[in-house]
């Protein structure tokens, strides 16, 4: 018997992890099917990788923040339950890989010991709340993002609205108009505001809706120029209702928000939102932001007497890691992570001088770093002859030569050529024959193995897209330069212009042109951008173009950096949305477990929580019905739609009033008590006359 089911003291958790021990169970017994079953552990944070038989597990920490204690448990987990490497990513999560999927539930036990959860890391649901890592220290900020994302974070896990949406759905916070957490490329993006009204100041946020990355970019609408702050989560939760109805749920490709937001338009999907309030339990919702507001305290008011040896070392770390906070005193560090990547050992000192002497506190970033806050003025050279130790103590923090990257084909399905191996050679280069760059903060270079952009290329100064090249009958492994995109600021952004294919090989070649070219060529004051746009996207093509030549491949273009042989495209099947293949048994079963989780939360007085259990379990049930007649099932809209029009009309199934009606009293009613009870009988009714229903079918056939 496993020591981790008695181990857990939260009922909810502990009910979580039981039940993803027992679907794995079900699914090795060919009880589950394997797409359900998919979309089931990506809810959990379990994700498939490139290598046979192994899980990426995805750890998700809310807008990156990391106390010692939970950084010495994730190492802990790593060691035990996988190979001691810990990968940041670009959404301020932490990954693991190679790890067995049978010993999943007790890892996830061993994490929850210090308040940290895999729970929808991955699938289709609310996805990590990221925020800039400077939230709380910054000297700009009208004030801190931080309890707000916290409180965002905390509504929506394992909130019944959006559990299973149609895709994913991504939320950032930004502390300044700087807009360091990038909203315009969100579902839902904020930025700190305060608006003053009769001499009072409050405090609120400009909110952008349906923004994205991937293979169509789109720039996220400014829906709002001041959202006050206690109607922010009613209003996410408004939206998240929208899009788990209308959404489309067949096309992958189509799935994401901002295809629901460009189809119907930004007016028509703010007026569906709006029709969503009678049904929301919290028409308002004050965050505490006391926690946030405690003194800083130290463990060790001591400050350790070192020696710098180079000086002009320090300086420039200084120069380039060192961040001045508003508190007076108080400096962060900023600790560049090669390509998001460390290991264990070091994990464990970090954590203990974080503890010891920072008020044990870090943020994972953007940026795939680690910033450590709350360090006293006096406390600095202790920290870089420390880091030192460490080998965290390169110059560079956010610079031109700290790149970005996913993992590319080194783990995930999705890679088509490898990032992090030519991140690798850009960075040598950076280094080595352009240390200019070392302190420039004007121009980001990022990498993605596939069009899916984790690697963020295409918003990027200068970007990198891993692909592949057709030469007669040999592949080579590619990239497309982009170039032009960046942050503007205040919810403004620009994305990158495709401007050449390339072999991989010639990446390094790439880079440098471009950068001779800047040196040259840029005038005085002017930045990237501005260069960038007065020449144009064909002067850039015509100097990189002829890199595009593939008729003098050398055998070494035909390997990718970082391998040794022969370059094989081999995508496996994506699973960042989740994409699910439903059957009809396993749909009934899952309109049984929904009337369960109503049943439940009725009588814990979640009269909130019950109804939208009831109105999935309903909608569950008739897409079961819909699917073995062979009819799309799109979205819940057009199910609820289809539904009445095949089944209600037809009076194959009698109902009192039409299944709009039925379903919709979601919307109509307030969610007290009686009308919870009321919808869970509708529910449970309604299941009992299609399991009825469908026996009488498969009887006759």
């Amino acid at each position: 018997m496993q020591s981790f089911r008695t181990e857990i003291e939260n009922p909810i958790v502990a009910k979580d992890i039981l039940e993803l021990e027992r679907k794995i169970h079900l699914f090795k017994e060919g009880k589950i099917d394997e797409e359900r079953f998919r979309s089931l552990r990506l809810a959990r944070g379990i994700y498939g990788q490139r290598q046979f038989g192994v899980q990426m597990i995805r750890i998700k920490l809310p807008y990156g923040k990391v106390t010692s204690e939970q950084l010495h448990r994730i190492a802990d987990v790593s060691d035990e339950y996988s190979r001691g490497r810990l990968h940041i990513t670009t959404r301020q999560d932490i990954q693991i890989h190679h790890v067995s999927l049978d010993r999943t539930p007790e890892l996830w036990a061993q994490l929850e010991k210090d308040d940290i959860t895999l729970r929808e890391a991955c699938g289709n649901a609310v996805r990590n709340i990221t925020a800039s890592e400077t939230a709380g220290i910054d000297v700009d900020e009208p004030f801190d993002v931080s309890p707000y994302a916290d409180a965002t974070f905390q509504f929506f896990l394992r909130n019944p609205i959006c559990q299973e949406m149609g895709r994913k759905f991504k939320m950032s916070f930004s502390g300044t108009d700087d807009d360091t957490a990038i909203s315009f490329i969100h579902d839902l993006g904020f930025i700190a505001k305060i608006k003053v009204e009769n001499g009072v100041a409050k405090k609120g946020f400009k909110v952008l809706l349906g923004g994205g990355l991937g293979s169509q970019p789109r720039h996220a609408d400014v829906i709002y120029d001041f959202l006050e702050e206690d109607v922010l989560i009613p209003t996410i939760e408004g939206v998240l209702r929208i899009f788990d109805r209308f959404g489309e749920r067949a096309k992958r490709a189509k799935a994401r928000l901002k295809f629901l937001v460009k189809e119907i338009g930004v007016e028509a999907f703010l007026e569906l939102v709006s029709n969503e309030v009678n049904a929301l339990e919290n028409k308002t919702f004050k965050v505490d932001t006391t926690e946030f507001e405690q003194p800083i305290s130290f463990q060790e008011e001591a400050i350790p007497s070192v020696k710098i040896e180079e000086e002009v070392a320090y300086q420039k770390w200084k120069e380039t890691n060192v961040i001045k906070q508003k508190q007076e005193g108080l400096f962060a560090i900023g600790i560049k992570v090669h390509l998001g990547d460390f290991y264990t050992p070091k994990a464990r000192l970090l954590a203990d001088l974080v503890k010891k002497y920072a008020a044990n506190e870090i943020r994972l970033t953007l940026r795939q770093n680690i910033l450590i806050r709350h360090i006293r003025k006096e406390l600095l050279p202790f920290f870089y002859v420390e880091l030192q130790k460490l080998g965290f103590a390169n110059a560079g923090y956010n610079s031109t030569a700290d790149i970005t990257a996913c993992p590319g084909t080194d783990t995930c399905n999705l890679g088509i050529s490898s990032s992090t191996g030519i991140a690798v050679v850009l960075e040598k280069v950076l280094e080595e024959e352009y240390p200019q760059y070392l302190n420039n903060k004007e121009i980001a270079i990022k990498i993605s193995g596939c069009m899916n952009a984790c690697g963020q290329h295409n918003m990027a100064h200068i970007g990198f897209q891993g692909m592949s090249l057709k030469v007669g009958d040999l592949q080579a492994p590619a990239l497309q330069v982009l170039i032009g995109g960046g942050i503007l600021g205040d919810g403004n952004g620009r994305f990158s212009d495709k401007l050449v294919k390339i072999p991989s090989k010639r990446g390094p070649e790439s880079l440098r042109i471009l950068l001779d070219d800047i040196a040259k060529n840029q005038q005085e004051k002017e930045t990237f951008l501005e260069y960038y746009d007065r020449q144009g996207k064909i002067y850039f093509y015509d100097l990189l173009k002829g890199l595009s030549d593939t008729s003098n491949l050398e055998p070494s273009d035909f390997v990718d950096w970082g391998h040794s042989e022969k370059y094989v495209k081999a995508i496996g099947v994506g699973e960042c949305a989740g994409v699910v293949i439903d059957l009809i048994a396993t749909l009934l079963f899952e309109s049984e477990e929904k009337i369960t989780n109503a049943e439940e939360a009725f009588k814990e007085n979640q009269y909130s929580d019950s109804i939208y259990y009831s109105y999935t379990a309903i909608v569950n049930t008739a897409k079961a019905l819909l699917i073995a007649a062979d009819i799309k099932t799109n979205t819940q809209a057009v199910i609820i739609s289809d539904f009445q029009e095949h089944f209600v009309a037809t009076n194959k199934i009698e109902i009192e009033g039409s299944f709009e009606d039925l379903v919709y009293r979601i919307k109509n009613e307030k969610p007290t008590k009686a009308f919870a009870e009321s919808y869970l009988n509708d529910a449970r009714s309604f299941y009992k006359k299609i399991d009825a229903f469908r026996k009488q079918e498969v009887s006759h056939v």
